[in-house]
């Protein structure tokens, strides 16, 4: 992928330097869909960033002044011309707005260059952060899928059903709103 800059961060593919951040943000995650990503030592974080260093869909987020690992934005492409979207970013670094601004060019990224045509992210029913981000965006709420997927179980060894949320972001809508597509 082409590296993405903004006024305070890089958007880029990993780099081995980047095993330190990621877990960081790894170590716990606080939302359930990333437990299965959970790592708890460098070595592991290393193998996960020489991984995602092959992988266009799942891009890191930097500081700029530093080249730090911050968090990560990933898609997923339906065919012909709809993405899935999703972002983790470490705790250390919220409410400074580094989320809506990478996220804002990453949405530039695929309406223009990948002719995303439809953008959506599901998001769990109490991720309450991520919701307003998607508000933010200009995405759209479309609905709430019930017990929709389990990411981990109760103490019994149940599974623990989530309820999703799933926002969404047209092309035409995006171009309408010059104040999500302006960097």
């Amino acid at each position: 992928m082409k590296k993405i800059e903004t006024d305070r961060l890089i958007i880029r593919n990993f780099y081995k330097a980047d095993s330190r951040g990621l877990l960081e943000y790894l170590a716990n995650p606080r939302v359930s869909c990333f437990l299965e990503d959970k790592v708890q030592t460098m070595e592991e974080a290393a193998l996960k960033i020489q991984k995602r260093g092959e992988d266009d869909s799942i891009i890191a987020v930097c500081l700029k002044e530093s080249d730090y690992l911050i968090g990560e934005i990933f898609y997923l492409k339906e065919e012909p011309d709809t993405y899935s979207i999703g972002w983790h970013f470490n705790a250390q670094y919220e409410g400074k707005g580094y989320a809506s601004e990478s996220v804002k060019a990453f949405l530039k990224y695929l309406f223009t260059q990948k002719d995303a045509r439809r953008v959506y992210a599901y998001v769990e029913e109490d991720n309450y952060k991520s919701q307003k981000l998607c508000k933010k965006l200009g995405m759209r709420k479309e609905g709430c899928f019930v017990e929709f997927i389990s990411f981990t179980t109760y103490k019994d060894g149940t599974p623990k059903y989530e309820n999703t949320l799933q926002y969404a972001l047209l092309k035409n809508e995006w171009i309408k709103n010059s104040s999500i597509n302006e960097l």
